[in-house]
This record gives C-alpha cells, structure tokens and sequence, in this order.
C-alpha cells in the first residue's frame, strides 16, 4: 500500500488553499478531485466577492478568519497578478425602521475588527453612488471582488510545483483508521480502487463534506455535521448596465443569507443574486419564474433596471450546517482527535465567507496539524 504524509478531500478553494500552504519537498500530499478540474461547485458558482467581515458573530471562525482572509486576498492578488477590485460595499435600507439594523451590523463589523466602516445618510449615498435609491447604508471599503478561477488555479499550481500530486477524476470511497493514520480508498476513472496510507486525512469536500466525515465513523447528526443544500440562482442584467452603479449594493441580511445583491464582474457587467432557498438534491438549473423575485426585489432601490433586462445566468449550492429555520452556524474547522480520531482534519458547512477566508483557514489547519508533521 502507497504511504503519503497528507490526503486532502476535495479541490475546491479551500482544499487548494490548504494544499498550497502545506506541500513542499518534505510532504507527501495528494488532493483528491471527483472532477477532472478544481472548483467545479461552490467555488466556482459564486458572487466572487471578497466579504469585510460584517455580518458573523464575534469570536466566531467565521468572523475571525473572513477578516484576517480578506488582507490576504488582496495581498496576494497583488503579489501574483491575480485581477480583483476593491469596488467597496453598501448595506442599504429603504426607511428610517432599517436603521436600527444597521447601526447592529455596524457594531458587529467593528467588534470583529472590520476597518473603515461608516453610516451614510441618503445625502451621502447620492454622492457616491447618484443612481440608486437608498434612506441610508452602512459602507464597507474593504470589500470586493476578485477572479476567483485565477486565484485557484494559482494555488494548485503553487501546490503542484512543492510536489502535491492531485488525483482528478478520482472519487474517495471508504477510509478506515489504521495504527498509523488512516488507510483511504480512492475510485480512479476506470473504476479501480487503490489505496493510500496516510498520516492525515483532511476533509475540504463542501457539499460532500458530511458524507467523508461519516466513513470514519462519525455521527453527522449528533454532532451538527449534516449538510443541508441552500441554493441560490443569479439572473444577468442586460444592456450595459453595470455602468450606472460602481459599489456593490446588499439590501440587510435574511436569516439564512446576506441578501441578494448586485453582483459586478470585473469586467464591468451585472448580475442580480443569490436567491436563497433549500433544496434536497444538487441541480444548477435556474428557475426563470424567479424572474418576478428578483424584479421585485431591486426595483426600488435600482430604478434603472427594468423588468426586460433580467435573464436567467447561474446558480450555487452553500453547503450549510444550518438547517432551514435554524440559526446560524459557524464553520466547522477542528481535528477530530476527541473523538478518538487524532489526524482526521474536518472541514464542515464552510459556506460564505470560505472564498475571503480560504488562506486564512489554510493557516488555521496549518497550526492544527504540527503536532502531527
């Protein structure tokens, strides 16, 4: 049986953030891939914005590592010439009632350390940004957008050239523990399984995360594991009109997303979304009834659109611990060692904000795994 040092689960941002950081010329590591490509789900069917760190409970992961990730995103774009925009953010309400709301978010975002952030009066927003209609907004500086397949294709490359060997179209099958680490599995495209040793397993594997935590013999009901697909559709804006607007523009948060939003491309065209709604398979079609949703949604606070310029786009699956009418939950980022399983890194419901915070969650796994390395 082949002996590596790590097997990560998954090559989506995170699961290529983490074989990035961790692979150089000591370290055997082999990402597995389902696909014949990185980022074929979640990362890829995506707003690709780059989040502040507003919205998610203080002392939270979520909230910690979304705003240490944002400086290193754009660090890093910057370093390797990875295209993004640091387009800024408005969280708008309509009436003086969504005040209040703000003035919450705006506490939340300076508890969790987010920098530059202001309430603007409807005088204020008019300055900015003349073509929307607003009563006030919490403004955001620090967010923006990002060409999310550039940054990952800049990781499996920094991966690749410290020696990680990525196993596309490969499928993880069972893993068992073993007196030395774990003894995994692996469907290759023919069909044949081959099995690794391993010292660590780390599981990156979003929607299917839940389902490699149960082959190692872990109740994912118990322990708040369970995957709960959460889908959310874009529809694209026509006629150029991603020119009236230079901010990204949220209406407030809803209790199972942060709003569906004007979404600019960093080619300067339009989309409108994600809707949020959970569903009970994973299917990327888009609904074009929503069409009225989506109008109705933006309308007031986006005059310039009209109803003939929405077009069904795309679609994204969250992979979301939190169940629908639940509250909140925060990422899952923990070695399972307690549970009699020292070495299987689990990595669950990392939704939003797991792009922002990918680097930074490549560097939280980084300090779980050196006892073991």
């Amino acid at each position: 049986m082949e002996e590596v040092d790590i097997v990560i689960v998954g090559a989506g941002i995170v699961g290529l953030a983490i074989a990035s950081e961790l692979s150089d010329d000591k370290k055997n590591i082999i990402v597995v891939e389902r696909y014949d490509s990185f980022g074929n789900e979640t990362s890829s069917r995506n707003s690709e914005v780059i989040h502040a760190g507003i919205y998610y409970a203080p002392g939270s992961l979520k909230a910690k590592l979304c705003v240490e990730g944002n400086e290193l995103i754009y660090d890093i774009c910057a370093k390797k010439n990875i295209n993004c925009l640091r387009t800024g953010k408005l969280i708008v309400v309509e009436d003086s009632e969504g005040v209040a709301e703000l003035n919450e978010l705006y506490e939340i975002g300076c508890k969790n350390g987010v920098q530059g952030l202001k309430i603007l009066d409807k005088g204020e927003i008019k300055k900015i940004e003349p073509n929307i209609n607003a009563y006030a907004a919490l403004y955001s500086p620090n967010s923006g957008i990002l060409d999310t397949h550039n940054l990952m294709r800049y990781f499996e490359g920094s991966a690749k050239n410290k020696g990680a060997i990525f196993a596309y179209r490969c499928e993880v099958v069972n893993i068992e523990q073993d007196k030395n680490g774990f003894s995994v599995g692996i469907k290759d495209v023919d069909k044949n399984e081959i099995k690794f040793l391993t010292k660590l397993v780390i599981n990156a594997s979003g929607l299917y995360s839940d389902k490699i935590a149960e082959m190692v013999g872990i109740d994912i009901v118990k322990n708040g594991y369970k995957i709960h697909y959460c889908k959310g559709e874009y529809f694209s804006v026509s006629g150029g009109k991603g020119k009236f607007i230079k901010h990204l523009v949220y209406p407030r948060p809803t209790p199972i997303s942060i709003g569906m939003h004007t979404v600019l491309d960093l080619q300067g065209e339009l989309k409108l979304g994600p809707n949020a709604f959970y569903v009970n398979e994973i299917n990327y079609d888009v609904d074009e009834s929503h069409k009225h949703e989506f109008y109705n949604g933006i309308k007031n606070i986006l005059p310039f659109i009209n109803y003939s310029d929405l077009s069904p786009a795309m679609s994204g699956i969250r992979p979301k611990i939190q169940a629908e009418y639940e509250t909140g939950k925060d990422f899952v980022i923990r070695d399972e060692e307690d549970k009699g399983l020292p070495g299987f890194i689990n990595l669950v419901g990392i939704e939003s904000p797991g792009l922002t915070s990918s680097i930074a969650i490549a560097y939280y796994v980084k300090d779980l795994i050196q006892k073991y390395i």
